[in-house]
């Protein structure tokens, strides 16, 4: 497992979902495209934003691992 790559690979789906929704609420923009958004949307964002730091956190402690280990 790379949490590198992980995060980078996490983080870059999750741009383009937020690219694609906000060409979806260019057509979709009434009180439940809104409550969407606040339901799924930015608790996905913020979701994975705290697992983007968890995944540094382990890349760190998985480097120090390998270090010690030589």
């Amino acid at each position: 497992m790379n949490p590198s790559g992980v995060k980078t690979r996490i983080a870059s789906l999750t741009k383009g979902l937020a690219k694609r929704w906000d060409e979806t609420r260019n057509s979709w923009y009434d009180s439940k495209s809104h409550e969407f958004e606040e339901q799924y949307i930015r608790e996905l964002v913020a979701n994975v934003d705290k697992t983007v730091n968890v995944l540094d956190k382990l890349d760190e402690i998985l480097a120090r691992v390998r270090k010690d280990c030589e």
